[in-house]
């Protein structure tokens, strides 16, 4: 079965992506989905978590507010690596976990991991191709201020964590663009996947 990492820059259009790949047949692993689970139900996790980072990431439950976690998690590069480290081991062994279960159903030819720090993780040296993603900056912008969430300034100190579009797409083995209409880049991401298989 084929390992696939797609990634992409915030508001790049990836997880539209990923759902065009899903429809032709692939897996789909949403590491940020599987992160966030592993969040909410792994006991250890939020323990480390909170040795890490402190009682402030908690709400009144006394669980931990994913936004304040955000905030303290997202504001340089070093607090991001920290928390990184605590969460990357757990979701590479649910990726491990789940390719083995996909490979021994034997429905899907292709695996997809869809991550944003695909690179930055050192996810990469597992896949067979890495799909970029990529999509003018001010799109990018436009589609996040639409989407709500993040403020412009937290876009833009999200960005700055993460390698630049050029590193990616210098590394990655397709590109889809993503600077017109959501058909054409359906029609791009089906030409990347029949130059796949």
């Amino acid at each position: 079965m084929i390992k696939i990492g797609l990634t992409g820059g915030i508001g790049s259009g990836k997880s539209l992506v990923s759902q065009y790949f899903k429809e032709l047949g692939a897996y789909i692993f949403d590491a940020d989905f599987e992160a966030k689970k592993i969040l909410d139900t792994n006991a250890t996790t939020q323990y480390e978590i909170i040795a890490e980072f402190g009682t402030d990431i908690l709400n009144a439950e006394n669980k931990i507010d994913k936004k304040k976690l955000a905030k303290i998690a997202f504001q340089d590069e070093d607090h991001q690596s920290r928390l990184n480290t605590l969460i990357h081991p757990y979701v590479f062994d649910e990726i491990d976990s789940q390719f083995e279960k996909i490979a021994n159903d034997n429905i899907h030819k292709v695996f997809v991991l869809d991550a944003a720090l695909i690179y930055e993780s050192g996810a990469n040296t597992h896949m067979d191709y890495i799909v970029v993603v990529s999509s003018h900056l001010k799109l990018r912008v436009s589609r996040v201020m639409e989407r709500g969430g993040l403020s412009r300034d937290e876009f833009m100190k999200r960005m700055k964590l993460q390698w630049t579009e050029e590193d990616k797409i210098h590394m990655a083995d397709f590109i889809i663009l993503n600077n017109a209409s959501e058909e054409d880049l359906k029609k791009n991401t089906l030409e990347v996947f029949n130059q796949i298989f």
